[in-house]
Order: structure tokens, then C-alpha cells, then sequence
């Protein structure tokens, strides 16, 4: 369903009270009874998951897709190892050197499992009228440590810049393909993952990723489509550079990072969504921990009228469905007694 982005994100921004948005998508499995090795390989499983967690919760957008790092990859030529226990992961790099930049082929949306995952957001945007679908793409930088393995990124930050401009090039035409694929199939906007950000130092993340994500936003964000950025790194001393070099208007930010003080260097026109830990709280914890730690989160940054309560990162599948339920009525609980 088209919507105005521009304008329900300045209506969700000003909201007194406002609906949870965890990145909720694999738990979502259980809601359908659907294996999770099934479920990343099915378009129509995936509208269905996303379908099943609207009706269950009272989401202020349905995000995501699913957030699995090793779709594009894949397209690109990665192996990846499959499994019904965690999300798929990339086993090998298929960059060793500035030849295989050169030879890298920028593949065309709907190789690997990129076509699918495309169809579960048209599928989803049929099945669910009543809020914003947003799709979920990798950020380049951290496509960048997908096919040239992280430890090998980071090097090449120092002492291979040329290369890895020239690969971080070629992510970037193929994620603006991407991503207008999905919003051509109905998507009102989409999430960004970069996480591997999080991993170097302003100055690297300025060089090697900040610009390149802002091309992409460029490219797919207007008034009826909304762009998040996604980090979950311990990224304060980013932040700043956010609003300076790019025109994001949303992000959403990990555990690693301190909410309240993510807040107070955003200006207020940046929706800043966050950040309870979906391991150690979400996954492992019990209901009443979930509660609890959701209430002090709540009491600590919803005074500050940009912030959104959600997840600090995508929800794990093996989190039970009543912990889900107990960050969503700690957030309500919240709103009532304010």
C-alpha cells in the first residue's frame, strides 16, 4: 500500500505514546510453523512470517523482510551454510586480491535468493494494509567483509584503500538496484544493516562507508519511501557524523551503544530507534526480565520525543514468543502510567 513515508515519520516522530518497532522477522517462524532453512529460502514463507507478526503484535511498521546478511553475498557468488538453527552465514571470501575486484561480475536482482526475498515483500505489502512493510538490505561496508572476509576489510582500510573503493563501488551499484526492486514491489521503505561500521574508526567509517550508504539513500528515499540506517556497534563517536555528511532521517542502533546518550548527540529531527539486547534480554531472558529491562530502557530514553522503543538488533528465532510479549506490554505498561 503506498503511503506518504515523509509524513508518517514525522507523525510517529511527534507521537506522545508510540508502537513498539522491534526488528522482529525470525522468531516469526513460530507464529507459522515454518522451519527457519525453509523460511529463508521461500518469498511466500516470508510474507507469511511477516504477515503472522502483525496480526500478533501491535507493530508501528512491519520490519523486516529478514535480516540475512548472506542474501546478497550469495548473489554475488558466495558459498553459505545453511541450517534450521541461527540465520544462514557466509562460509568463505571470494576476495583475495585487486584482480578479483576487477573480475567481480555485479549480478543482476533475482540471482540467489534475492528474487525470492523481493517476492515476500510484494506478497507482504498485499497481505498487510494496515501499517508501513519495510524491506532489509546489507549496508555496503559490511557486504565489503562478506565477500572479503572482515579481518581482511579492515586491513584494507590502511593499506589497500584503492581496492576496496573500487569493491565498495561495485556493492553499492548493485544494493541501489536492489533496493529499488524491493520498492518497486511495494516496500514503504527499508532498513539498512551495516554493522560492520561499528568496527573502525570515524575517520574509516567517513572514507568507506558513510558515503557510499548516503548514495544509496539517495537513490531510493523520497517522501513515499523511508530509508533506516542500522548499526549496532558501540558507534558514539559516529553519530556525529551522521547528520553532517548524510541525509538520513531515521536510525536504528544496537546494545552495544548508550541509548540516552545516542539521544542527546542526534538532533532531534533523527528518529532514533533502540536498543534492548536480543540475546542476553530477548533470547535468553525470562518475561519478567524482558519487562524489567525494557522498563528501565523506557524510563531512561522515553523522555526524549525522537526515540522509538525496538530491539537493539534483529530478534534471534529461537526467542519465545512471551518475551516478545513482555517487551511489548513493558512499552505500553510505560505510555499508560506517564
Amino acid at each position: 500500500m503506498k503511503r506518504q513515508m515523509s509524513k508518517w515519520l514525522e507523525e510517529y516522530r511527534n507521537a506522545a505514546e508510540k508502537k513498539a518497532m522491534p526488528i522482529l522477522s525470525f522468531p516469526g517462524k513460530t507464529l507459522i510453523d515454518a522451519e527457519l532453512d525453509a523460511l529463508v529460502h521461500s518469498g511466500r514463507l516470508q510474507a507469511d512470517c511477516m504477515e503472522a507478526v502483525a496480526k500478533a503484535f501491535p507493530q508501528a511498521a512491519a520490519t523486516v523482510s529478514l535480516m540475512d546478511l548472506s542474501v546478497e553475498a550469495e548473489a554475488f557468488g558466495s558459498k553459505i551454510f545453511f541450517n534450521n538453527t541461527e540465520p544462514p552465514a557466509v562460509i568463505d571470501s571470494i576476495i583475495e586480491t585487486e584482480e578479483d575486484v576487477d573480475a567481480l561480475r555485479v549480478p543482476e536482482v533475482g540471482e540467489g535468493r534475492t528474487g525470492e526475498c523481493v517476492e515476500g515483500i510484494r506478497l507482504a505489502c498485499e497481505k498487510i494494509t494496515d501499517r508501513p512493510v519495510l524491506a532489509g538490505i546489507i549496508g555496503p561496508f559490511t557486504l565489503a567483509g562478506r565477500l572479503m572476509d572482515m579481518s581482511k576489510t579492515m586491513i584494507a582500510c590502511r593499506k589497500k584503500p584503492d581496492m576496496l573503493h573500487k569493491l565498495l563501488e561495485k556493492n553499492t551499484e548493485f544494493l541501489i538496484k536492489y533496493v529499488l526492486a524491493m520498492k518497486a514491489a511495494g516496500a514503504n521503505g527499508v532498513v539498512m544493516a551495516e554493522p560492520a561500521a561499528g568496527l573502525i574508526n570515524p575517520k574509516f567509517n567517513r572514507a568507506f562507508s558513510l558515503p557510499y550508504v548516503e548514495k544509496i539513500r539517495a537513490a531510493c528515499e523520497d517522501d513515499n519511501f523511508l530509508f533506516i540506517y542500522h548499526n549496532c556497534g558501540d558507534t558514539i563517536p559516529q553519530l556525529k557524523d551522521i547528520p553532517e555528511l548524510t541525509g538520513i532521517k531515521a536510525v536504528h542502533l544496537g546494545n552495544a551503544i548508550d541509548m540516552e546518550e545516542a539521544l542527546r548527540i542526534l538532533p532531534e529531527r533523527i528518529l532514533a530507534m533502540g536498543n534492548l539486547d536480543p540475546s542476553n534480554v530477548f533470547c535468553l531472558g525470562t518475561p519478567e526480565l524482558v519487562a524489567a529491562e525494557t522498563k528501565a530502557m523506557m524510563e531512561k530514553c522515553g523522555k526524549y520525543p525522537n526515540y522509538a522503543p525496538s530491539s537493539g538488533c534483529d530478534i534471534p528465532p529461537a526467542t519465545p514468543m512471551e518475551n516478545v510479549e513482555a517487551f511489548y506490554h513493558a512499552v505500553e505498561d510505560f505510555y499508560k502510567q506517564k
